[in-house]
């Protein structure tokens, strides 16, 4: 590689316009830390007519970027659209293909083309770097192939989005429903304006956890069906009764080897206030590995917004500039295996069950016996009766039991009119 680096930004939202500022601005910091002059040859977005915080010369600005490759030599290219198909998938090809350096937080294409971009990259001796698409601004991605390279990783785990901790964590501080607090999080910018599902449903985070899982085990990205489930559908009222148990309600990815299988899953977890994980708050990440012969490992920080994003961005560029050519995954593809997937019904929790019942002689004894019926054992019950309204609610902890009989249990319930509402299933975290 040259000393004249020459540099294109395709995408110019939040992240995209604040990474270009950090490049202008810390233009002489990045020459002094790697020896290369760096200069912005091509811009990408549809308008080119928009207001932006920064002046950006019409003469680089393109609306198509793939007209960049047949006009300018590109060394690096940062894409940052944040699509997992259509134009960002043809773009950081295209780059590829042509033996361009690619650098993306794009989360949702790495889960879902990362083996396929990977063996490009290979094939042409250069580098696709995606540190920013997990865990924002946390070298987790560069600590797992390098600071823990030597370590057999059995088990990778945290919170990965920080908007539903946020609203998570608010929920128990304001004393306010879910609703009001994600209008909140909108509002001071932690939760999209418009539509926040893929950070509420789950998807976020299951897109970060399979890229670590990849990483963390030398394996494929994982294509298998596996438990995602959000945040949208816990009350106020879990948080309250969490509260009194000494429990947080926390959205973690898991991943996991399980007698040689993978296991992977994103859901709400009940943990103890007295780990460390139950006391990451706010718009806070953090991910844990365990591993041999390390133990234990912790990184947290902000794990969403343009300011971390674009420090891990610039991190995977001085990596790029200081001459390391490696592979995407740590190790090559042809190295990489696929694995099989842990069945889901086998998983294991103890369970935070709700039920809203009518107030009537029996309706416990019901559904304790409904339970023993499928093998759960209970462990604790908290009844609390709403005599004005005749109906009680119903909260029991159980021990152990298998996502199988978890799920049949339940669902016997249904048909049953003295239970109000379906119940609400929350794992405590194992």
């Amino acid at each position: 590689m040259s000393n004249n680096i020459n540099i294109a930004i395709v995408g110019l939202g939040q992240i995209g316009i604040y990474l270009y500022n950090e490049l202008r601005t810390k233009k002489k910091e990045i020459e002094r830390k790697t020896g290369k002059k760096k200069k912005i040859v091509a811009i990408s977005e549809k308008n080119k007519n928009k207001k932006r915080r920064f002046l950006i010369s019409k003469k680089i600005f393109y609306t198509n970027p793939l007209q960049i490759f047949k006009k300018e030599k590109i060394d690096v290219l940062f894409e940052c659209v944040g699509l997992s198909d259509s134009i960002s998938k043809k773009i950081v090809e295209t780059a590829l293909i042509n033996k361009i350096n690619v650098i993306t937080p794009n989360k949702a294409l790495i889960a879902k083309h990362g083996d396929h971009l990977a063996l490009l990259a290979e094939k042409n001796q250069v580098n696709l770097e995606f540190e920013a698409s997990v865990a924002g601004g946390i070298p987790i991605l560069r600590t797992i192939k390098e600071g823990l390279a030597t370590n057999k990783i059995n088990k990778v785990y945290g919170i990965l989005n920080g908007t539903t901790n946020y609203i998570l964590s608010e929920m128990e501080n304001s004393n306010e429903t879910f609703d009001k607090v994600l209008q909140k999080a909108q509002k001071l910018g932690y939760a999209e304006p418009g539509n926040p599902k893929l950070d509420l449903n789950g998807f976020d985070a299951f897109a970060k956890i399979r890229i670590l899982s990849a990483l963390s085990f030398n394996t494929k990205i994982s294509k298998s069906k596996c438990i995602m489930e959000g945040i949208e559908n816990v009350k106020l009222e879990d948080i309250k009764i969490a509260n009194q148990l000494g429990l947080r309600v926390k959205l973690l990815g898991i991943s996991e080897i399980i007698n040689g299988q993978l296991f992977e899953t994103v859901h709400p977890c009940l943990v103890s206030k007295k780990t460390y994980i139950g006391n990451v708050n706010g718009v806070m990440n953090a991910v844990i590995t365990e591993g041999k012969p390390v133990g234990e490992s912790v990184l947290q920080g902000e794990g969403a917004g343009p300011g971390p994003t674009s420090s891990s961005l610039l991190s995977d560029l001085l990596s790029i500039l200081r001459g390391n050519t490696k592979y995407p995954f740590g190790i090559s593809s042809n190295k990489r295996r696929s694995i099989k997937p842990f069945s889901n019904d086998k998983y294991t929790n103890s369970l935070y069950l709700r039920f809203e019942v009518k107030d009537k002689q029996g309706v416990l004894s019901l559904i304790t016996n409904r339970l023993a019926k499928y093998k759960i054992s209970v462990k604790r019950i908290i009844q609390t009766p709403d005599k004005k309204n005749k109906k009680a609610t119903i909260v029991i902890i159980t021990h152990k039991t298998t996502e199988i009989n978890a799920r049949n249990c339940l669902a016997a319930f249904k048909k049953n009119k003295n239970i109000l509402k379906f119940p609400t299933l929350i794992r405590l975290y194992n």
